[in-house]
Order: C-alpha cells, then structure tokens, then sequence
C-alpha cells in the first residue's frame, strides 16, 4: 500500500503548521489533530469552509468539490483554494487557519 506523502505539503503549509494525510475515496484527507481540514482530489486542493469562512472562496467564483450519487451531484463545504495560494504560504495559512476553526465547529 502506498502511504500518502506529508512532506509533499510542507512548503505549502509551513506558515500553518503540520498537518497529517490519509488516503481516502481516491484522493487524500488532510487533517490537523485528527480533524479534516481539506482535501485534494486530482492534484487539487479544497479546504473545509462554512457560511462564516465561504464568501471569500464564492467572491473569487472558486467551487466546491462536487461528487454523483445516485445521479445526483453533491455539492460537499470543501472548496478549492485560489491557484494563487499554492505561492504563498503566509495567505494559504489565513485560509488554512479558517478551515480549521470551521472543523473546529463542526465537532
């Protein structure tokens, strides 16, 4: 079995903090102290927002990670990050750290 790989995450999340990865679904969960704070899905990356955290995600037209079931598509609360997030590990950390109060919440 092919573990997932934290360290791939590293520069990207060194602002926010360590965080641990699982495979999951055909992607992986990413998680701080056991609470998923987003996931990558097809080399893409979605954090968890709720109706607080999500405007900003919707003001830049950013969607969230979608999945059929029953011929119906479900809209999850994980939403891709900006493209320009994945150069800038101080403004990643913000959103990050907004994903995870929204975990936080959620518990």
């Amino acid at each position: 079995m092919v573990r997932a790989d934290p360290e791939r995450f590293a520069d990207l999340f060194a602002a926010f903090g360590r965080i641990a990865v699982r495979r999951m679904f055909g992607g992986e969960g990413l998680f701080v102290d056991g609470l998923m704070i987003g996931l990558v899905m097809k080399d893409r990356l979605y954090l968890k927002t709720d109706a607080e955290s999500r405007a900003p995600y919707i003001a830049e037209k950013l969607k969230p990670f979608s999945f059929k079931k029953n011929g119906k598509t479900i809209a999850t609360s994980y939403y891709a990050i900006p493209d320009r997030l994945y150069d800038d590990p101080e403004g990643f950390a913000q959103w990050a750290r907004r994903a995870h109060k929204a975990a936080l919440v959620k518990t």
